[in-house]
């Protein structure tokens, strides 16, 4: 399924991305943030309900001068600690800032995120590209996207959906920007169960798709380079 879920990102279209049993056991709606409208906001907030994140590559990170949080808390009671995270123990998580583009209202609508993270994605795409950039004239934190900045060395380090998402935009040739929400149980108050988010793909006609596949053509593409 790895290539039509790579097809599906290039479309601008939804897939539903597990990670892996023994880690978070989540499955999360993944879609290229430059793609990204109202209705998809729309969708993930009523169909998955977990938190909606803009996942970005780690160079683009680094050049738009977006920290970690756990790094920019040290120091604070509250500050993420070495080990705190019950599936990674290992990392810390993946969260940078919160922001709003500076022309949205509350930042909270439907139109007001899905033009914050688009805008993320030009962001992103200038970056990478050269010039351009300038994120803190496009942005305001605190607001109400949450920015994920994946590990430095991507699958190789960690692999959380962050990375897993930012590993399919790289092999898809996409800009790597991706915007992920995870899937709710309604019922149980847990994470949906992997069989009842295929259920859900089969009948939205979605690609979905494991951790461990995307892990794998991961590792196929780099012995080839």
């Amino acid at each position: 399924m790895i290539d039509e879920a790579i097809t599906a990102l290039r479309d601008g279209r939804f897939i539903l991305l597990y990670d892996f049993d023994d880690r978070e056991g989540e499955t999360d709606f993944a879609i290229r943030s430059d793609a990204v409208t109202p209705r998809h906001i729309l969708q993930m907030r009523k169909d998955g309900g977990g938190l909606i994140c803009t996942a970005v590559h780690p160079l683009a990170a680094q050049r738009l001068g977006l920290p970690f949080a756990s790094d920019v808390l040290q120091g604070t009671h509250v500050a993420e600690q070495a080990g705190d995270i019950p599936y990674d123990r290992k990392n810390h998580s993946s969260f940078s800032l919160w922001v709003n583009h500076r022309n949205t209202f509350t930042g909270i609508t439907d139109r007001d995120r899905a033009l914050t993270i688009t805008a993320i994605a030009e962001q992103v795409k200038k970056s990478l590209n050269g010039g351009g950039a300038n994120f803190n004239a496009s942005f305001r934190t605190p607001g109400h996207c949450a920015l994920l900045r994946a590990a430095d060395q991507l699958l190789d380090q960690r692999k959380g959906q962050t990375e897993l998402s930012v590993a399919l935009a790289d092999m898809a040739g996409i800009t790597p920007s991706i915007t992920i929400c995870e899937m709710l149980d309604d019922e149980s108050g847990y994470a949906l169960s992997k069989v009842d988010a295929q259920v859900y793909a089969k009948k939205h006609r979605l690609v979905f798709i494991e951790g461990s596949e995307v892990l794998e053509r991961w590792e196929t593409e780099k012995t080839k380079k």
